[in-house]
């Protein structure tokens, strides 16, 4: 693999407060890079979710450890607020997703549109020659450009949440860590003395964190209840809003004690929003909950555009091990994606995402 840049470089890593990209900027450091942090602020945090019994806030506490991390390698930290440009390129976004009864994923488009757009703009703004964040992927530079590896470690691999970058994108942007596993991560973040080596890692929405879902998306989208029915037609309870649940879900329906029933669990399997119906039905082997085709559109190829029809591997949620898959074009930005096997709660609003062996292709949005 070709070296990510030349030394001795002005980098400014995105300082989170969470292990990965203290580790990123210790690296670079060792590396003898002139490296700067910067924390950003990308949700105004203002009810009582957001916020310990203290009055602090989550972004609060993430400040602290940055800054704890800032002060340890003896570099200067920037803090910024990225809130309206998140909420424009990505909340917005995220909303009107649900509104359609899809399922987003915002971590997607705060890779492409905040941490690798306004924080990348930002930091050339400064004077750096590149950004590097923490994420588990590794990149290359041949001929053909800029290549999106996945990282070493497949447990944490994250290029799934990068396959919307572009090629210069690619080419400002560094992943130090992209070679360990997280356990040695933590290692060095240990013998670094960092307060956060043993910090939990971040999950829920991208930058908002973990939320009651339901309660939290009410707050922007007021419900509209409607009928549960099984495949069959009949109804058999009201949900409180299609736009609260996913396919494939199984908690949180809110069917139970039904007469007659079988005691295998209920899960979602569709979504009728004509006549705002969620469609349920019993078993998690039920034949309603697999596909062997999916379309997705917003189609985005990171290096080349392959010649299709293509054979390759291909993921429609992150972790998901690779599927093997055949890809046929409908329309220049619209494909019809024909898996071997059979996938569990293809899910409108993911995103698929595609790869041949170690490269991560691109993907696009699954509409059916």
């Amino acid at each position: 693999m070709t070296s990510q840049s030349p030394s001795s470089q002005y980098i400014i890593v995105g300082l989170s407060g969470g292990v990965d990209s203290a580790v990123a900027a210790l690296l670079l450091k060792q590396q003898g890079h002139h490296v700067e942090g910067l924390f950003m602020k990308n949700w105004e945090e203002n009810d009582e979710q957001d916020c310990h019994a203290s009055g602090r806030c989550t972004a609060d506490d993430d400040l602290i450890d940055a800054q704890a991390v800032a002060l340890k390698l003896g570099i200067k930290l920037h803090v910024i607020n990225f809130s309206a440009e998140y909420w424009d390129r990505v909340f917005t976004l995220f909303l009107e997703e649900h509104k359609q009864g899809r399922t987003p994923n915002p971590d997607i488009l705060c890779n492409t549109e905040i941490k690798f757009k306004a924080f990348l703009e930002h930091a050339m703004e400064l004077g750096a020659d590149y950004i590097a964040t923490g994420h588990y992927a590794q990149k290359k530079h041949d001929a053909l450009g800029y290549h999106l590896l996945k990282g070493i470690d497949v447990k944490k691999d994250q290029s799934y949440f990068l396959h919307g970058l572009n090629q210069s994108q690619l080419e400002k942007a560094l992943f130090p860590i992209g070679h360990l596993t997280k356990p040695e991560v933590r290692a060095i973040a240990q013998e670094a003395e960092f307060r956060n080596h043993d910090k939990k890692d971040s999950t829920g929405i991208c930058f908002i964190g973990e939320k009651h879902f339901k309660q939290f998306l009410s707050h922007y989208l007021p419900a509209q209840p409607g009928p549960i029915e099984t495949v069959d037609g009949k109804r058999i309870g009201q949900h409180d809003g299609v736009m609260y649940y996913t396919i494939g879900q199984r908690q949180g329906i809110g069917i139970g004690g039904l007469k007659d029933a079988k005691e295998e669990p209920w899960y979602v399997v569709a979504k009728d929003l004509k006549r705002n119906a969620l469609i349920v039905a019993q078993g998690h082997e039920h034949p309603r909950l697999f596909a062997k085709t999916l379309i997705a559109n917003q189609l985005h190829w990171i290096n080349q555009i392959p010649s299709i029809p293509l054979s390759c591997t291909a993921k429609i949620r992150y972790r998901q091990p690779d599927q093997a898959c055949r890809i046929q074009a409908i329309e220049k930005n619209q494909a019809i994606v024909s898996f071997d096997q059979s996938q569990r709660a293809i899910t409108p609003g993911q995103s698929v995402v595609f790869y041949q062996e170690n490269e991560c292709l691109g993907g696009g949005v699954i509409v059916e």
